[in-house]
């Protein structure tokens, strides 16, 4: 089944990948960017002429998931050139690296921005439609660092990341009795082939960063770098992520995993991922909510 799709923050990384798997592999995709015009001006050119060559229905439309007036005219021009709106892909995110202390709590609120509250424009934009539909699936770009080992030096991205994590848990529950389908796709650390770490965020407050980097945490950020990458199979490929969410959609309604794991360094997100699922899962039980576990459909 052909799906219309919408990726946010694909113009690079997992969500320029997952958009090119995804209209391989039949989907109507558009890979949402901002500054099309702009600094991304020449995204648009490759992935227009990427797709031709390929003969894919991929197409790039401006979405600055910082803004709500940006989100609601993408999704209003999807809708309005295909009429429904079948699966929404939130990816868009950014990293910082260094010493908590050393970041500003106006960093902070700009990371919580950036990685969770988007999601929830892009929430507010979409959902209507996906309930007037009665059918639609939510893909949440999760990370292995909400629940596996966590090294030093990424606390701001990590705790974006958990409250992303949170609000998709949420989500899925109150979306089910509508026909709407959660499926949380959490990738490990690639420290290779994305610009994930390449274009992470600093802090701002040099004179704290500096004294890390002279005291007794002197040895933090390479050692904690080192390590991740070099528990890192060399052939870890994060194209992976996108051959996994490409799975997700093309899975019949109904039968599409609550969660998928994608993580070659095995950082124990998983195990930890899968007792607080059976946890969350026996609390609805409990409470007489068990159904909102599967999503039902509406006719």
């Amino acid at each position: 089944m052909n799906n219309v799709i919408v990726v946010t923050g694909a113009s690079s990384g997992f969500g320029l990948m997952s958009a090119r798997a995804l209209a391989h592999a039949g989907h109507t995709v558009y890979a949402g960017m901002r500054e099309t015009q702009g600094r991304n001006a020449a995204r648009v050119a490759e992935v227009q002429q990427y797709a031709g060559a390929h003969g894919i229905d991929l197409r790039t439309i401006e979405m600055d998931v910082a803004a709500q007036e940006s989100v609601d005219a993408a999704i209003a021009q999807i809708i309005a050139a295909h009429a429904r709106l079948d699966v929404v892909v939130h990816n868009a995110g950014h990293m910082s690296y260094g010493p908590a202390e050393a970041f500003t709590p106006e960093q902070f609120a700009q990371l919580y921005d950036i990685n969770v509250l988007s999601t929830q424009r892009v929430n507010r934009a979409a959902l209507p439609q996906l309930r007037k539909q009665g059918r639609g699936l939510v893909v949440w770009v999760s990370s292995s660092s909400v629940r596996g080992g966590t090294p030093p030096y990424l606390a701001p991205y990590f705790a974006a990341k958990a409250g992303m994590d949170s609000l998709a848990v949420s989500y899925a529950g109150e979306l089910a009795r509508w026909g709407i389908e959660t499926s949380i796709v959490v990738p490990g650390a690639f420290t290779r082939g994305t610009n994930h770490f390449a274009h992470a965020g600093a802090p701002a407050d040099d004179a704290v960063a500096k004294a890390y980097a002279a005291g007794p945490t002197a040895d933090f950020g390479d050692v904690a770098f080192k390590g991740l990458a070099a528990l890192e199979p060399a052939d870890a490929d994060p194209q992976a992520v996108a051959a996994a969410i490409v799975n997700v959609v093309d899975t019949p309604f109904g039968k599409r995993p609550f969660r998928v794991h994608i993580d070659p360094s095995q950082d124990g997100a998983e195990i930890v991922n899968g007792v607080a699922d059976r946890v969350r899962a026996e609390l609805l039980r409990r409470i007489g909510l068990e159904d909102i576990l599967r999503p039902r459909l509406v006719a």
